[in-house]
């Protein structure tokens, strides 16, 4: 085995451990592969062990590998902040995307599937700056509440609008689990407000934090260190 199958496995292990210690189903979590920088051998070596589910941050990044595995069975979501204009290349190559932050890119991203990948459904998050950090993207609570709003007023086509994304805060245990509390308590918020049944997913957590994460109700887990090792 390699290192990324070895590394996967114990990661596995840890999630479903936490996912039945926080009282919920042993495969209640996503595991989300953070395969940013990571050469296309790293990724095939994690094809091989078992692993489906990629997240890249960029665009130019991501295509130095989607395409060459060209793999159907594979489900890509884009994670990183998007420039509205790189919104073909995401409404071609992914299945999700966790970094709406505007209505502008929802318009572009639902015109962009309607041109280029008009029998397919782009499955959105919207990213929430929960702890108001000055150097995060993303939305605050209110500023979420209104957007989501206005998208399901306008109903874009080709969109899914499935939850929320955040980013834990760095170095500070007490505040990111409050973090993810309180996102936990904006999705639910979010979907009886608005009646979403679908909207039920919190991708949150990452190689430092996923374990309160998934404590707090993280659907998703975004794990790139923790699988691939240090990055040269």
């Amino acid at each position: 085995m390699s290192h990324v199958a070895d590394n996967l496995k114990s990661t596995r292990e840890r999630i479903q451990q936490l996912s039945l210690g926080a009282g919920r189903a042993a495969n209640d979590v996503c595991l989300i592969a953070v395969s940013k920088t990571r050469s296309l051998a790293e990724v095939e070596q994690a094809i091989s062990a078992g692993q489906t589910v990629f997240g890249e941050n960029t665009v130019q990044d991501a295509l130095t590998k989607i395409p060459q595995l060209n793999n159907p069975v594979l489900e890509w979501h884009f994670i990183g902040h998007l420039q509205s204009k790189k919104s073909k290349q995401v409404a071609e190559n992914f299945q999700w995307i966790h970094t709406v932050d505007s209505l502008k890119l929802a318009q572009k991203l639902s015109a962009a599937m309607q041109q280029h990948n008009p029998n397919n459904i782009l499955n959105c998050l919207l990213q929430v700056n929960v702890s108001g950090e000055a150097s995060k993207s993303g939305l605050s609570r209110d500023e979420t509440i209104f957007l989501l709003s206005d998208l399901v007023e306008l109903n874009l086509p080709n969109l899914a609008w499935r939850g929320l994304m955040t980013i834990g805060v760095q170095g500070d245990e007490a505040e990111t689990r409050k973090a993810f509390s309180d996102l936990r308590k904006l999705r639910d918020e979010c979907r009886d407000k608005f009646n979403m049944e679908d909207f039920d997913q919190l991708s949150m957590g990452m190689s430092g934090d996923y374990d309160l994460a998934i404590e707090e109700g993280a659907t998703m887990v975004r794990i790139g260190t923790d699988l691939f090792g240090q990055r040269k």
